[in-house]
């Protein structure tokens, strides 16, 4: 309550009140103002320190949570209910290169692809209700288009009506990465238990060919032997006939000679006699040939320990082609450039099974060519003191970017089942273990060329 003085000195005049009177009513009136104001001004700086508290919880609140946008991986978007954006995080503004600013008012839907739009335009609800889960979704990038596992809630007031949409979403680009990098080292951990089951599945089967190629050999020895020997009684006979049908006396009488002539000619001793050569050249070029298969067999059976023994390099060259090419599905022509004989020392079975692999590489790109052609050839080179093989086919040949990677273990440009990836990165070490190299390029004319380099004499000891 406010008391204006001069109300009171007009009522004290009024009233006839003294000077003393007067006086001490005024003080008592200014006393009261004074009471009144403080009261008005402790409540105004009271005031004051609630507004001060009030902005600085809101304003550590507004640090926090931009604070937690600005740290969020995840895209965030907040939309009115027209789907206008009234709020992005840093997230977003970094993948699609646009400020917050920017992007403020402007339709959500223009942030995705067009298939991605077409797919959050079906996920409408009822009404005009835009709500999803884990939809996955392609944000529109200026440099790669983003994949988002979206999701979508109403966002509502303190009423519970509806003022939009927020709109959260998870790249996982770098989860398909990791999905695809699993799926390939789970393919390569089963190709390479595959692997390990068919170098186990060769190594029985070498040791089974090992012991085929000594139960064969000790009949063929026999065989052998008894054909030789038939060979010297066969012209033996020959000779003794001959000298008994030549006699016209010495003790037989004309009948008797007669008598056995017509018995000859009955018996067809002369044409037996004739055929028996050619029937035993024949048995022996069988024996000789099963004797060969035999070595070949021990060869390709013999393990890595075993020392270097001198072999001709172009019968193991024949036999690997016709190993190979006798069960091809297709008809090859083969051409050769090889001399008589060429004898290195080496392990004989471990350059065949290189011979084996590559020609074997090489009738695989068959399938799909019309008229296939092989072509092989050695060569010397003097210098160096070294020889070279050369298998050349005319297939498609080999992509230049993969050129590097033929020789690595588990690399292979068959289809999944049908190729192992092992074959040449076991030849190139072979190769290498004989001092030599393996190389690969693509031919000018078409196909590919593998080169084959072994030293002629490397002047360790080795058993002829």
């Amino acid at each position: 309550m406010q008391i204006d003085p001069r109300n009171t000195r007009n009522h004290s005049a009024d009233r006839h009140l003294d000077p003393s009177q007067v006086e001490t009513l005024t003080e008592e009136a200014w006393v009261d103002v004074v009471h009144q104001m403080e009261e008005v001004y402790s409540d105004l700086i009271k005031y004051q320190v609630e507004i001060e508290e009030k902005n600085e919880a809101l304003e550590e609140a507004h640090q926090f949570i931009s604070s937690v946008l600005s740290s969020m991986t995840d895209v965030l978007i907040v939309c009115d209910a027209s789907g206008q954006i009234q709020q992005v995080n840093g997230s977003l503004e970094q993948l699609t290169g646009r400020s917050g600013s920017d992007l403020m008012g402007r339709p959500f839907l223009e942030l995705f692809t067009a298939e991605s739009r077409e797919l959050i335009s079906k996920s409408r609800a009822r009404g005009r209700t835009l709500s999803f889960q884990d939809l996955e979704v392609n944000l529109d990038s200026p440099e790669e288009v983003v994949p988002l596992s979206m999701n979508c809630a109403v966002r509502t007031d303190s009423r519970g009506r509806s003022l939009g949409m927020v709109l959260i979403g998870r790249p996982i680009g770098e989860l398909q990465k990791a999905y695809d990098q699993l799926n390939q080292s789970h393919a390569e951990l089963k190709l390479a238990q595959q692997q390990l089951i068919d170098a186990e599945k060769m190594a029985s089967l070498g040791r089974l060919v090992a012991g085929v190629a000594h139960e064969l050999n000790n009949p063929i020895s026999f065989i052998y032997g008894n054909v030789h020997a038939l060979l010297g009684y066969g012209k033996r006979l020959k000779e003794y006939m001959d000298q008994l049908h030549g006699q016209s006396d010495g003790g037989l009488s004309t009948e008797s000679i007669q008598q056995l002539g017509e018995q000859r000619e009955s018996l067809r001793i002369d044409k037996l006699l004739d055929d028996l050569p050619s029937l035993l050249d024949g048995t022996m070029e069988g024996a000789e040939r099963v004797r060969d298969i035999v070595m070949d067999l021990r060869q390709f059976s013999s393990g890595q320990k075993e020392k270097k023994t001198l072999f001709d390099l172009v019968h193991t060259i024949q036999t690997a082609v016709h190993w190979v090419t006798r069960e091809a599905k297709v008809k090859i022509r083969i051409g050769y450039d090889l001399p008589e004989k060429l004898m290195i020392s080496g392990h004989p079975g471990q350059i065949q099974q290189v011979l084996i692999n590559l020609v074997q590489n090489a009738v695989d790109v068959f399938e799909k060519v019309e008229s296939p052609r092989l072509e092989l050839s050695i060569g010397e080179n003097a210098e160096t003191n070294r020889i070279w093989f050369m298998i050349h086919d005319n297939g498609p040949g080999i992509a230049e970017e993969n050129l590097s990677k033929v020789f690595e273990p588990f690399y292979t440009s068959k289809p999944v089942g049908q190729g192992t990836g092992l074959g040449l990165s076991l030849s190139y070490g072979l190769v290498a273990e004989h001092g030599g190299q393996l190389k690969v390029a693509n031919h000018p004319d078409g196909g590919a060329v593998f080169t084959m380099e072994l030293p002629l004499d490397d002047g360790e000891e080795s058993d002829d």
